[in-house]
C-alpha cells in the first residue's frame, strides 16, 4: 500500500468507479463509467426497505459519445441501483450535454445543462473525470494529428498541457525531455 499504515478503522462505505474509452467502428469513441456505492453494514432506506451489507445503493452508467475534437454527440446515463424510485428520471436529462466541447468550462457548462434538479449529483461528479479519460484515450489520436500539422506547416505550437500540474512545469525535467525546443526557445 503506497499510503502509510493508517489507525485501526472499520470500513463503511465503498465507491468504485470503473471507466474505459473505446475506439468505435464509425471512427467516434465512446467514454463509459460506472458507479457503484454499497456499504459494509445493513441499512434502512425509506423506499427500498432493508438493505443488508453490499447491497448497491448506487449502480449507474455514463456514456459519453465523443469526436477525436472531443465535441460530444451523444450522452446515455442509467440507474440500475438508486436510493429512491424518483432518481432514475435524472438520467434522460443527460442527453443535453450534446453539442458540448471537452475543454475549458467543460464542468460549468454541464452544471448549466443537468446542475441542480435537472441531474444527478453522482452522474455529474463521474463526467469530470470522463473528461480526463477522454484525453487520455484520444492522445493518440490527437498527437498525429498535432504533428502531421506540424510537419506540413513546420510550425510548432506549445502543447496546451504545459504548466497544467507539476510534471509539466515548464522548466520541469519532463518537458525539457519531451519538447526540447520549448526550453531552446525560452533561453533565447
Amino acid at each position: 500500500m503506497p499510503l502509510s499504515d493508517p489507525a485501526a478503522r472499520e470500513p463503511m462505505h465503498r465507491r468504485q468507479i470503473d471507466m474505459h474509452g473505446y475506439r468505435r467502428a464509425d471512427g467516434l469513441f465512446d467514454i463509459e463509467a460506472h458507479l457503484l456505492d454499497t456499504k459494509s453494514y445493513g441499512f434502512d432506506n425509506e423506499e427500498r426497505g432493508f438493505l443488508p451489507a453490499g447491497t448497491p445503493l448506487h449502480g449507474m452508467w455514463i456514456r459519453l459519445t465523443i469526436d477525436e475534437d472531443l465535441l460530444i454527440h451523444a450522452c446515455e446515463a442509467a440507474s440500475d441501483h438508486t436510493p429512491y424510485a424518483i432518481c432514475p428520471q435524472a438520467a434522460p436529462n443527460f442527453a443535453a450535454l450534446a453539442g458540448l466541447k471537452i475543454g475549458p468550462g467543460f464542468n460549468r457548462a454541464v452544471q448549466e445543462r443537468v446542475g441542480g434538479v435537472l441531474g444527478c449529483t453522482h452522474l455529474r461528479e463521474v463526467l469530470a473525470q470522463m473528461a480526463t479519460v477522454a484525453y487520455q484515450t484520444l492522445y493518440p489520436v490527437r498527437r498525429a494529428k498535432e504533428q502531421a500539422r506540424e510537419a506540413a506547416t513546420g510550425v510548432r505550437e506549445k502543447p496546451r498541457i504545459i504548466g497544467t500540474c507539476l510534471a509539466y512545469k515548464p522548466d520541469s525535467p519532463v518537458v525539457k525531455l519531451r519538447w526540447p525546443w520549448l526550453a531552446e526557445e525560452a533561453a533565447e
